[in-house]
């Protein structure tokens, strides 16, 4: 099944939505501001992405420059970031169990689907 990890007042992750939607494949959506995923689901998402923690950060939010822009973190460190303030998870985040892809451009999703 297709999760997106999916924030509704993100423009880039509603239209992520659609794509998911209009693709006619079962999924679910993880509104992740409010159902937080745990520090393994965040790996397993980091893993499926085959990048590193850092990548998956969105560093222009305000929580990022105002709190750790500047300092050097472990990849724990930025886990524990994320999962403390899930606003810094970059979205929407696209999965089909075996591969994901960040929806930014949203177009990436039709990759994996």
């Amino acid at each position: 099944m297709i999760k997106i990890y999916h924030n509704p007042r993100c423009g880039k992750s509603r239209e992520g939505l659609k794509i998911v939607e209009e693709s006619g494949k079962d999924y679910e959506i993880i509104k992740y501001l409010e159902d937080i995923p745990t520090k393994e689901e965040l790996l397993s998402i980091i893993a499926l992405l085959g990048i590193n923690p850092e990548d998956l950060l969105r560093k222009n939010e305000a929580i990022w420059k105002d709190n750790y822009r500047g300092r050097s973190l472990s990849d724990d460190e930025i886990l524990n970031a994320m999962l403390t303030h899930p606003k810094l998870i970059e979205r929407p985040i696209v999965s089909n169990g075996r591969k994901a892809v960040i929806g930014r451009p949203p177009e990436n999703i039709n990759s994996i689907l």
